[in-house]
């Protein structure tokens, strides 16, 4: 099994629970790569789909792909365009659709569209989305959109705001005891 962990607009590999997790999983034996996407300059989904694609080869149906915010959309589309089925997406701070925040024109080409969610099902064989009640960013309503239009269960973490490190998550044991009892 491997993991891929996406970061969110503004992001980077090394901030949040990133690195905590994949110490966590490395210590597990398990390969986790965080590759780093262009941001804000040059973020477009074809962009990250270029940066993604050096990594197809390890892109399989042991592969765990793991997006936080951004990363979630990301996941969503990477998911309904591949041709391979994955073992589980874990979406963090998750969202399918513009928002009406002041990121709404940076991250349009990922999610100003239309999602075809049994595609996307069918690439995917389990789901987990992580999502605040106290979001700044995603009102809870969104989440619960996007687990009903996945069938997954949406964890609804109290008081986590983004899931980020200016929330409190440098690291983040829900989620890791979810890919261990789950995954």
């Amino acid at each position: 099994m491997n993991f891929f962990i996406i970061h969110g607009v503004y992001g980077n590999p090394e901030e949040n629970w990133f690195p905590w997790l994949k110490k966590e999983l490395e210590g597990q034996g398990y390969e986790v790569i965080v590759p780093k996407f262009p941001t804000p300059l040059d973020q477009s989904l074809e962009s990250w789909t270029r940066v993604f694609s050096k990594y197809e080869g390890k892109v399989n149906e042991e592969t765990v792909l793991i997006g936080h915010s951004l990363g979630a959309p990301f996941i969503l589309n990477y998911l309904e365009k591949t041709g391979k089925k994955i073992k589980a997406a874990i979406l963090a701070a998750a969202f399918h659709r513009q928002l009406g925040i002041q990121y709404d024109e940076i991250n349009k080409t990922f999610v100003d569209r239309q999602f075809n969610w049994e595609k996307i099902k069918q690439s995917c064989s389990k789901f987990f989305i992580f999502n605040s009640d106290n979001d700044p960013w995603i009102p809870l309503e969104t989440a619960q959109e996007l687990a009903k239009n996945l069938g997954a269960e949406l964890n609804v973490v109290h008081d986590g705001g983004h899931l980020n490190k200016k929330s409190g998550y440098e690291d983040f044991p829900l989620l890791l005891e979810t890919i261990i009892i789950e995954i």
